[in-house]
C-alpha cells in the first residue's frame, strides 16, 4: 500500500511541476521551487506588511547599507504566484537606493518575470506595494532622524 501510495503522490507531484512551468515559464518556475529571499529578517532597517484583496498577507523587509539596500527579504502566506513576486520585488530591491525603488511596480515585477496569468497579477501589484510601504517606512524613519 504504501508503495502505491507513494507512486501515485510522485505521479501527482509530476503532474503539479508539469503545469506549473507550462503555465507560468521556467523563471517563475525556479522561483516557486527555491524562492530567493524568502525569510524574515532580524533587525531591519524597514519593513512592509500588506494584505491583498485575495487574502494573501506579504512583508517585505529591508535593510539599508549608505544610502542604498545592502539586504531584502520577504515572507507571505499566499500562494505560489505571491511567492513568485515577492521573491522578485526583494530581489529587485538589493543594491538600490530610495529613487530607484520607487520605480518598481507591479509592471515591472511582471517584465522581469515574464508575465503571469492574468487571474495572478494581483500578486505583482500586492509585491510592489509592500515594498512601496516598506521604503515609505524607511524615508519616514530618515525624515524623522529614528
Amino acid at each position: 500500500m504504501s508503495d502505491q501510495l507513494d507512486d501515485f503522490l510522485k505521479e501527482l507531484q509530476g503532474q503539479i511541476y508539469e503545469e506549473t512551468l507550462r503555465d507560468y515559464g521556467q523563471k517563475a518556475f525556479d522561483r516557486w521551487i527555491d524562492p530567493p529571499c524568502m525569510y524574515t529578517m532580524e533587525n531591519p532597517d524597514a519593513n512592509g506588511r500588506i494584505t491583498g484583496s485575495c487574502g494573501d498577507t506579504m512583508d517585505i523587509f529591508l535593510k539599508f547599507k549608505e544610502g542604498t539596500v545592502s539586504e531584502a527579504s520577504f515572507t507571505t502566506d499566499g500562494c505560489g504566484p505571491s511567492m513568485i513576486c515577492g521573491s522578485l520585488a526583494a530581489e529587485l530591491a538589493i543594491g538600490n537606493d530610495p529613487e530607484e525603488l520607487k520605480k518598481i511596480t507591479a509592471e515591472t515585477i511582471l517584465e522581469v518575470i515574464g508575465g503571469l496569468p492574468e487571474e495572478d497579477q494581483h500578486c505583482a501589484s500586492l509585491a510592489a506595494n509592500t515594498l512601496q510601504m516598506a521604503l515609505f517606512r524607511y524615508l519616514d524613519q530618515e525624515a524623522s532622524g529614528r
